[in-house]
């Protein structure tokens, strides 16, 4: 008989992010040895659901931050959900994610946690708070992971550097590195670069640097957007392809501008991470960033901040690049040099690509979870 797994998350397609396809990716695999149940938002737009997985969706709050409206959820369905199941895989802090761990606390249940962010970082990044209310936030949301987290009975991280993060704020809980990973099968480079572009609107001849994500504070467009401006200067034909959306008052500097493509969220991503000659990622705070992996496994040279676990797979002129935070003159001079010399981008893309095939598989991604999963 299956054992019954309560999967709690705050991200839950057809929300698109990080965590929802990492969700998206593990929940069909893991249906087949366990009796599954999610709790989540009640996010808008169409999503079909997983066969033989039942979700409990709560509605939203209606109030917004950095883009994302938190679940309201019903802590008595959170309790029965909690009751009838035997382990309890938990995904954030989140007010869905809390709620289901307390109750499983409370109940005794074991709780099994995947890190995707350090949230004392992505919440005060994420918001327009003044310097005061923005060290209260750090502060109270390291004091709420802290005391959540410390309630697991394991907890997954996607690096060591992420476990040592933990660690440094008092998590005590038992730890396992579990890296994300990549379907190279779908994540794959073109046949052909130019039929690729034509495919998605664009003409062959189009350069194309692109970021695929939320369109967020944390994730420091304005950054990119400067690079791409100071170079639309001397390159014609540059283009700037967002894949992905976020509220309209962080879209306005981007909307309507030349040469920038917001394509909106799209259900697979594969097209335009094809069609893209360069992929830049100016995040101010990441643990692994899945959207690399994949710009990567499609063979598109990434240059990202050296947040998180990027800074330990990304080897500079070998397959990418990296570039210091906030600093949108050394991201256009690298963008420019990638541009300028075809060979140079065809050869990082190939090393970015083999990174992602050796280091990065799907496979040892569900191992890691279902060895400890299976403890309980």
């Amino acid at each position: 008989m299956k054992k019954r797994l309560l999967i709690a998350t705050d991200n839950l397609l057809p929300w698109v992010d990080g965590v929802s396809s990492f969700l998206n990716e593990i929940i069909p695999k893991l249906s087949e040895n366990y009796k599954i149940v999610v709790v989540a938002p009640r996010f808008e737009g169409e999503f079909s659901g997983y066969r033989g997985v039942e979700i409990i969706r709560f509605p939203l709050l209606g109030i917004k931050f950095g883009g994302y409206s938190p679940a309201r959820p019903s802590y008595r369905k959170i309790r029965e959900a909690v009751k009838n199941c035997d382990i309890v895989f938990s995904q954030s802090i989140g007010p869905v994610c809390s709620a289901t761990m307390v109750n499983a606390y409370k109940q005794k249940k074991p709780i099994v946690a995947y890190i995707h962010a350090i949230e004392w970082e992505l919440f005060t990044k994420a918001v327009s708070l003044n310097k005061r209310a923005k060290s209260f936030v750090y502060r109270l949301t390291k004091a709420v992971a802290k005391r959540l987290y410390n309630k697991c009975d394991f907890i997954l991280v996607p690096s060591l550097e992420t476990a040592e993060l933990m660690r440094s704020i008092g998590i005590h809980t038992k730890m396992k590195v579990v890296h994300l990973g990549t379907d190279t099968h779908r994540f794959r480079p073109p046949a052909n670069k130019g039929e690729a572009k034509k495919a998605i609107g664009f003409s062959p001849e189009d350069q194309i640097v692109g970021y695929c994500g939320r369109i967020s504070r944390e994730k420091n467009l304005i950054t990119l957007y400067r690079a791409f401006a100071m170079l639309t200067k001397k390159r014609a034909g540059l283009k700037l392809l967002i894949v992905g959306d976020g509220p309209a008052n962080l879209k306005s500097f981007l909307t309507g501008r030349q040469g920038i493509v917001i394509s909106g969220i799209k259900g697979d991503v594969v097209p335009y991470l094809q069609a893209m000659d360069v992929y830049a990622l100016a995040s101010l705070t990441e643990t692994t960033s899945l959207s690399t992996l994949e710009a990567m496994a499609c063979g598109v040279p990434p240059i990202c901040t050296p947040v998180g676990y990027i800074k330990a797979y990304i080897k500079g002129g070998f397959n990418g690049y990296t570039f210091p935070k906030g600093d949108w003159y050394a991201l256009a001079r690298i963008i420019d040099r990638l541009l300028s010399d075809k060979s140079l981008r065809e050869r990082i893309g190939v090393n970015a690509r083999e990174t992602v095939v050796k280091r990065f598989s799907w496979d040892q991604t569900l191992k890691g979870i279902m060895e400890v999963l299976g403890v309980y």
